[in-house]
């Protein structure tokens, strides 16, 4: 939807908005169930929502609401903005709020599971701004803030646990950088801040990568590669990663493959729109 927002491309927005609301758009509030199984008889079993989904999403209605000129949509983003405010905001022992993965889960003993990408700087400021809800921005910036505290441990990581103020190794997620946290990097650069060391822990680990080849999964610990791809998609992130982190002119991002998977090509999108937007200096050689 995002996509379609910024292309400019109303009737496809249309359609995934539509598909969206009577599929995803089940639940009691205005977020999102968080998954869709087409080959099950029950399409949607779990009504858990995914912040970082229902963040784009309510982004996406917003720029639609100004670029197709059409009230409704804000009037939904705002619901799904002040919907992320009141359910998935935790506040920690210091009194600051982080966005949480979800409405529910997430949660141990000691604190809060946390991924770092799932706060899309950009995207919550200007949710922040036009619906008068400053505590999305203030949990952009924590978020901002916990990266660079990760970072100066190694790449970060996907997933962390936040527990009594303390950064540790979660249990049963992902401590790697790995396809969660690639987004990171991205995020910043495309939010203005390509000169969060997050960027460029990400940028040294990928020039370590194989010739042609990208890291996907890298171990935060020793900063070893753990796998690798050819995808165009996550080769865009590595090279503007590696322009905008050491101040170069002209960057390695490759042309659009329109035959990737969604993942890595959704992505590559993204990183011709951070780089257009962002960071100008890094335009594709």
């Amino acid at each position: 939807m995002l996509l379609a927002t910024i292309m400019g491309d109303r009737r496809t927005f249309e359609r995934m908005d539509v598909w969206t609301r009577v599929n995803l758009g089940i639940r009691s509030d205005e977020l999102l169930a968080w998954r869709w199984l087409p080959d099950t008889i029950e399409h949607v079993p779990d009504l858990n929502n995914a912040s970082d989904g229902d963040l784009f999403r309510a982004w996406a209605l917003l720029l639609a609401s100004r670029r197709f000129e059409i009230p409704e949509y804000r009037e939904l983003s705002g619901a799904i903005a002040f919907d992320l405010a009141n359910s998935c905001i935790f506040t920690t022992e210091d009194g600051e709020p982080l966005l949480m993965p979800a409405s529910e889960g997430f949660t141990t003993e000691r604190g809060l599971i946390f991924n770092p990408c799932y706060s899309m700087p950009l995207a919550m400021t200007e949710l922040a701004t036009e619906f008068e809800l400053p505590v999305l921005a203030r949990a952009a910036r924590n978020s901002v803030e916990i990266a660079r505290q990760l970072a100066d441990g190694g790449v970060v990581p996907d997933w962390v646990e936040i527990a009594q103020g303390e950064l540790i190794e979660p249990e049963g997620f992902s401590y790697d950088s790995g396809f969660e946290a690639m987004r990171l990097p991205l995020f910043l650069i495309w939010s203005g801040l390509g000169d969060h060391p997050a960027v460029k822990r990400y940028a040294d680990a990928q020039a370590r990568a194989p010739e042609g080849t990208v890291a996907t999964v890298i171990n935060r610990s020793s900063g070893d590669i753990v796998s690798t791809s050819r995808e165009a998609g996550y080769k865009s992130i590595a090279a503007l990663s590696a322009c905008t982190a050491n101040n170069r002119i002209g960057s390695e991002i490759p042309p659009y493959a329109e035959n990737e998977p969604y993942y890595p090509s959704t992505l590559q999108l993204f990183a011709m729109i951070a780089q257009a937007t962002a960071s100008p200096m890094c335009i594709p050689l």
